[in-house]
């Protein structure tokens, strides 16, 4: 029955919005630039200390992706062709910038400050050339950055929380972190939800964080984000203003926006479609397809992902793949991504022997795919 209930509810999200007869496939993986856990060792410091690390996949393996993790997954995705002879790419949404510890600590906790995720990479033992790679990837048109935030961070709570020597955000300050939360619950330990409210005053923060992030992305990358995905999919419709003021065109997500109530500190779930637009002119991308291996364990993804793909297609649909960067991260544990790489070989040979006349695209390009045949 469950499972019954879940296709139905795959066909039925798919059946609004825009249409095309192309067989366009999509893969958006988040956190890209993000701080995570920082190393395997500090797991294992943590753990002993009696945080409760293992409850949480991405506390488990997620971190920045080394030089080993990035050229291990590029060459998968120069392995596979569509009916164009281009690779597969990856839609990198990316946070630009993480806490500078150090000057927030030496402010007395008092003023927060961030680097350029470019800068973090620098101080990781085996990812100095990470960003080389990065570029190496954009130019192969395998790996496409788009804007995901300029921290994963909601900075005003963590900020207050660090003013507590006594709180769990202090205890894991030290180790170059900042957050131990699983999932959207509210804790002492919860920050990843960058644009939730919590007072009136986050509105404006917000409007800056914004401003700046995709001019730092701009900064970094040489060219202006078209896409934007919000951290955790929590973020105020009024907020797409801002996004709009700041060159987005196209708002990726899942099937629901989380648009967070001051007043009594709830989400409410507001539905999307791909091809919805809304009050300024911006189109929705909605995630149809799941690839999830270090976060569900699941006996057949290739299965899961062309049942989806099928699902998609048939109401004339973009197959929009999410596959979040913890999946091919062994910087933390090698036989995570070792194991997940071998899974996404699987998916893609599958996909491209099912559907010859597939198109891998990134998120902006079917943003101006869908703009040119709306």
């Amino acid at each position: 029955m469950n499972k019954f209930i879940e296709k139905v509810k795959y066909q039925l999200g798919n059946i609004p919005g825009w249409r095309t007869n192309r067989k366009l496939v999509v893969i958006e993986s988040d956190d890209w630039g993000s701080i995570r856990m920082p190393s395997k060792s500090i797991f294992d410091i943590l753990m002993k200390e009696g945080v409760p690390l293992d409850s949480s996949t991405y506390n488990r393996y997620d971190s920045l992706a080394s030089e080993e993790d990035l050229s291990l997954l590029f060459e998968v995705l120069h392995s596979f062709r569509d009916i164009n002879g281009n690779p597969v790419k990856i839609t990198a949404n990316t946070i630009v910038a993480n806490p500078d510890f150090e000057k927030i600590e030496n402010s007395g906790f008092r003023e927060y400050h961030f680097e350029k995720f470019t800068e973090t990479l620098k101080r990781y033992p085996s990812h100095q050339n990470s960003f080389s790679l990065w570029k190496e990837g954009m130019a192969a048109g395998i790996f496409k950055p788009q804007f995901h935030g300029r921290e994963h961070i909601h900075v005003p709570r963590w900020m207050k929380a660090l003013q507590n020597e006594d709180s769990i955000a202090r205890k894991i300050f030290k180790y170059g972190m900042y957050d131990l939360s699983i999932g959207l619950e509210r804790s002492e330990a919860s920050f990843m939800e960058a644009l939730q409210i919590d007072s009136a005053e986050d509105f404006n923060f917000q409007q800056k964080y914004i401003s700046e992030g995709l001019q730092l992305f701009e900064e970094i990358f040489g060219f202006s984000s078209k896409t934007f995905i919000a951290p955790c999919y929590v973020w105020h419709s009024k907020l797409n203003d801002t996004l709009q003021r700041g060159g987005v065109q196209s708002l990726q997500g899942s099937w629901y926006q989380l648009e967070p109530n001051v007043k009594d500190n709830t989400l409410k779930k507001i539905f999307h479609f791909t091809g919805e637009k809304n009050n300024n002119n911006q189109l929705y991308l909605t995630r149809n397809v799941f690839f999830e291996p270090s976060e569900i364990n699941m006996e057949d993804w290739g299965n899961e992902v062309i049942s989806k793909m099928k699902i998609a297609f048939r109401a004339k649909k973009p197959a929009i793949i999410q596959a979040h960067r913890m999946n091919f991260i062994g910087f933390i544990d090698k036989k995570n991504r070792d194991k997940n790489l071998v899974l996404f070989s699987d998916v893609l040979k599958q996909i491209t022997k099912t559907w010859p006349e597939i198109e891998f695209v990134s998120s902006d390009e079917l943003s101006d795919i869908m703009k040119k045949n709306i």
